[in-house]
């Protein structure tokens, strides 16, 4: 199998730059020949998550599907979305892919679980709630798992949406005082289960950062992980 990852990204566009700088950031490498190769697929055209889910408007599955099959077109032995919201239509994808598909909520579960964390809050997109699956992911390891409030969840959209137009540091206000509402709810740490929001927080040297658990970066170090399994079954 190929040892390229393929990275349906475009979701938001900045989203997908941090998600790649995280990869670098986590590989160990003293040249540049050391890093994973990576094929990019950043279509921001790809209809949104959140409003198909509760608004019933467009489904973003066809679009995809198509970059995807893209990806594995252009190699991919293995896929990563850096998209939270997107990983509503994991089962279809990855029942249309020759490829495995990392799951950003199963890799960020799974660090949890390392760290021995047995309390979570969510900071995520409406869209991300809906689906559920952070709540399955984290029940398999027996991990508790505490959502906003209404008027906090309402908050934490306002940031992402400003985050998403552009207004990175505005937005990173709003989700920086999210996040200390959601601690003073009791849990251990909250996971930043939309790709915005740990780009947001970094940009501001938020206080409370330290205290999430960055789904990206877990997904970034499943990537890795997946690279050197492959490096490794080569060389056996």
């Amino acid at each position: 199998m190929s040892s390229l990852i393929g990275i349906l990204g475009g979701m938001g566009p900045l989203a997908t730059v941090d998600f790649v700088t995280k990869i670098i950031h986590q590989t160990p490498a003293s040249r540049d020949q050391d890093h994973l190769p990576l094929l990019v697929h950043s279509v921001p055209q790809i209809p949104d998550r959140t409003a198909c889910l509760l608004e019933n408007k467009e489904s973003p599955l066809e679009a995809l599907l198509k970059g995807l099959n893209t990806l594995i077109g252009g190699g991919a032995g293995c896929i990563a979305i850096p998209c939270n919201t997107a990983h509503y239509w994991y089962e279809p994808l990855a029942r249309a892919s020759s490829v495995p598909i990392l799951h950003i909520a199963q890799a960020c579960a799974a660090a949890l679980a390392r760290e021995k964390i047995t309390s979570v809050g969510l900071l995520a997109t409406d869209g991300t709630l809906k689906a559920g699956f952070y709540a399955r992911e984290l029940a398999e390891y027996g991990i508790t798992l505490t959502l906003p409030q209404a008027e906090l969840q309402r908050r934490v959209m306002e940031g992402i949406y400003l985050v998403k137009s552009g207004a990175v540091e505005q937005g990173a206000q709003v989700l920086d005082a999210c996040m200390a509402g959601m601690l003073q709810q009791g849990v251990e740490r909250v996971i930043l289960g939309c790709t915005e929001i740990p780009f947001a927080l970094d940009s501001i040297g938020s206080a409370h950062a330290h205290l999430g658990m960055d789904a990206t970066k877990a997904l970034a170090a499943a990537c890795v992980q997946w690279h050197q399994q492959q490096q490794m079954a080569v060389a056996a």
